[in-house]
């Protein structure tokens, strides 16, 4: 006798038509549109990108956003897939950390993946299909390292409950300046930049 998991011990095989595929588990990445504004450090001169949520809203701030709706409406069981592209050369994440794991994939174009040990940056260089696991708790961002605008990072966010983000001290002092900062609950609050 075969194996079975006993998740789907005397469960049938779901039956699933190509339409329903397409309609409920497929994201089309020419068709999506994402937010410009999902995240604290979004305003910050540097941090420009947009953010397109795939499976899970992972630990976006902004939760008001239309836009940041996943695109695959299947609900994600303990991670969460999360695209980053429209990225000027040079842009991405400013330093933040999370309490669960976070994966990188650069899908299109080098991208540059930073992290502070003690007060240093250290940084390596990821090529398309390269695949980093940023440890847990260390404060980390990302740059794209490309000409290309369209360039294309993979960002997964992994735990049943991945938290919120935890940013920089830097990062939220820089924030502020521009209008933005978050609640105690982790929920972006905007408002305008400061003269």
């Amino acid at each position: 006798m075969a194996y079975t998991d006993p998740r789907l011990r005397d469960r049938p095989a779901q039956e699933v038509s190509v339409e329903q595929m397409e309609r409920e588990n497929v994201a089309r990445l020419d068709r999506m549109k994402g937010s410009e504004l999902a995240f604290l450090d979004q305003r910050v001169p540097g941090y420009q990108r947009e953010i397109i949520n795939i499976i899970g809203m992972g630990v976006v701030e902004n939760m008001g956003d239309p836009d940041l709706k996943p695109k695959i409406q299947a609900p994600a069981h303990g991670f969460a897939v999360t695209y980053v592209r429209n990225t000027p050369k040079g842009h991405g994440a400013a330093l933040h950390r999370h309490p669960t794991e976070e994966v990188f994939i650069a899908a299109k174009g080098p991208w540059e993946i930073f992290w502070l040990e003690g007060e240093t940056e250290r940084r390596v260089t990821l090529q398309p299909g390269d695949i980093v696991n940023v440890p847990i708790g260390i404060y980390r961002g990302f740059r794209n390292a490309s000409d290309d605008k369209e360039a294309t990072l993979i960002a997964i966010v992994g735990g049943p409950d991945p938290g919120k983000v935890d940013w920089h001290p830097s990062v939220i002092e820089a924030a502020r300046k521009t209008g933005l900062s978050v609640d105690d609950e982790g929920k972006l609050i905007v408002a305008e930049a400061a003269e």
